[in-house]
């Protein structure tokens, strides 16, 4: 089995958007500048979402996500979730399951694009 790689809880995803919200230049160009090839988006693009409620991980991963989770500020989970909410692909796959924002507790992206959300439903 594949390790999760849950370094940051949502950093792909909140990074991004708090990155792309963020980036204003100090001053405007002058000229538009030519789009340079090859340069990376500024959010992440989303091929696949996946829901894991964190009682279905091994306990080494459980072990790992509850780490991750237990370092995170309200304020970065937060942000994760409104993400979420404002993102209708994401929020559309936990509503199918019957879930909301409000359950996730981490999330992962990979590098192809695949989204992967820890959710934990209240005690």
């Amino acid at each position: 089995m594949r390790k999760l790689t849950i370094l940051v809880a949502g950093a792909a995803l909140t990074l991004a958007t708090a990155a792309s919200a963020q980036q204003q230049p100090a001053e405007p160009p002058a000229a538009p500048a030519p789009a340079a090839p090859n340069a990376p988006s500024a959010a992440p693009t989303i091929n696949t979402v996946s829901i894991v409620d964190i009682k279905d991980l091994p306990e080494a991963t459980q072990a790992q996500v509850n780490d991750v989770v237990a370092k995170r500020s309200d304020e970065d989970l937060q942000k994760l979730r409104s993400s979420i909410d404002a993102t209708p692909e994401i929020k559309s796959a936990l509503e199918a399951k019957g879930l909301s924002s409000a359950q996730v507790i981490a999330a992962s992206m990979g590098n192809n694009g695949a989204l992967t959300l820890i959710t934990k439903k209240a005690s």
